[in-house]
């Protein structure tokens, strides 16, 4: 990780870079250690907690208003990007606080489809344009991560526990985003929870077993609500659905008719 030294000033803080901090500290909100993350950067564990006590000189809240903030609260100016984020975060996000008023966004991407993990990130850029988008490689995957003091104003269904553990609804506001932009909401939910597969089965034909393949695909998630979120959507744009049940939990949506599988297709198509 590059560092810059500061002309004049050599104090704690001041030899880095803003970009270079902020990658560090990115670490750190992961779970990782002071010790671990000073060995992988050379940044000493001093100059990481003194940047973890002073968050304002770091500048994470560049200053794009929040559009939930405004005296009269709107949505956010690019609705097509935030349905898409809304249905990544509901399916492997979270909102977690960090000090001083200041929250960060980490949505987990799996290292397999690395054009999701781009359009996760340019998601976020969008909907944040002056806060800067990390990516921080874990075991697997990447955890996508971006700081800002509005994130539970974007999401207001952030809160303490697992999403399945507690309700989820969506505001007003944001039904009215998912009810003008439906497929994004259901592709960021296809993106984070779902999958696009090809089944097969045999049938005799004259007396020769012929296999015969067809693709489904499949959403998967504990929080009920979360389920009736995606089922209700599909329903508004007309695609068929069925629930198949894990043991006696009902976590699985499978859309399976050949009708329905073409238009999910055309809107939404395989993670990459």
């Amino acid at each position: 990780m590059p560092c810059i030294a500061a002309t004049g000033d050599t104090s704690i803080g001041q030899m880095y870079d803003m970009g270079t901090r902020k990658q560090a500290l990115a670490l750190v909100t992961q779970g990782r250690s002071l010790n671990s993350v000073s060995k992988e950067t050379g940044i000493s564990r001093a100059a990481l907690r003194s940047w973890q006590t002073r968050i304002e000189p770091l500048d994470w809240n560049r200053a794009v208003p929040c559009p939930r903030c405004c005296d009269t609260p709107g949505k956010p100016d690019n609705q097509t990007a935030y349905a898409y984020l809304l249905g990544l975060y509901l399916g492997d996000g979270c909102v977690s606080y960090l000090r001083r008023g200041v929250y960060f966004l980490r949505i987990t991407c799996a290292d397999a489809w690395p054009g999701l993990i781009d359009l996760c990130a340019e998601a976020i850029q969008i909907v944040r344009p002056a806060n800067k988008v990390f990516r921080v490689q874990r075991q697997g995957c990447q955890s996508v991560t971006c700081f800002s003091k509005h994130w539970p104003c974007l999401f207001p269904q952030h809160g303490h526990g697992k999403k399945h553990e507690r309700a989820i609804a969506l505001e007003p506001w944001q039904q009215e985003i998912v009810d003008a932009h439906p497929w994004e909401f259901i592709r960021g939910l296809i993106h984070s929870d779902g999958c696009r597969i090809t089944n097969w089965t045999t049938r005799m034909v004259g007396g020769v077993p012929k296999r015969y393949e067809y693709p489904r695909y499949f959403f998967t998630n504990k929080s009920d609500d979360i389920r009736k979120l995606f089922t209700d959507t599909l329903d508004k744009v007309g695609v068929d659905w069925t629930t198949l049940a894990r043991g006696s939990d009902p976590f699985n949506v499978s859309v399976a008719r050949k009708a329905s599988v073409a238009l999910m297709d055309t809107h939404v198509g395989p993670k990459y």
